[in-house]
């Protein structure tokens, strides 16, 4: 299949397939008589893999380590292990910024009644702060 085939059955956008070959996280396609890129069914399990890490919020870099290690069934997982718990503390710790951030913007809401005027604003008052 060509790039736009793949671009479709994939979901991912022709730039971004382009970007990942480019990245080296997708294999190099086989190329038409004509140049053009060709791809089999092993490109698109490779995109649904990239894809599933993205939607995983990991990194490029940590993914093209995981492919590396993917790549190599024998070896210890323990890199993998160490790589998802890495990225597990990152997400927590996101966590921890969101709740502090929902957290301010609840207490600028209660500060502030829909019926005053700019100057006696609760919110804009404690953003001025």
């Amino acid at each position: 299949m060509k790039i736009g085939e793949l671009s479709n059955i994939s979901t991912c956008s022709i730039q971004t397939i382009r970007f990942y070959e480019k990245e080296g996280l997708l294999s190099e396609p086989k190329r038409s008589e004509g140049n053009f890129r060709l791809y089999g069914h092993k490109a698109l399990k490779e995109l649904e893999f990239i894809k599933h890490c993205r939607s995983l919020d990991i990194p490029l870099v940590d993914i093209k380590l995981l492919i590396a290690l993917k790549n190599k069934p024998d070896e210890s997982c323990s890199d993998v292990n160490a790589l998802i718990e890495k990225q597990l503390a990152l997400v927590n710790q996101r966590m921890k910024e969101l709740i502090s951030l929902k957290n301010e913007l609840q207490q600028m809401i209660s500060t502030c009644g829909a019926d005053n005027t700019i100057e006696a604003c609760g919110i804009i008052k404690s953003l001025d702060s």
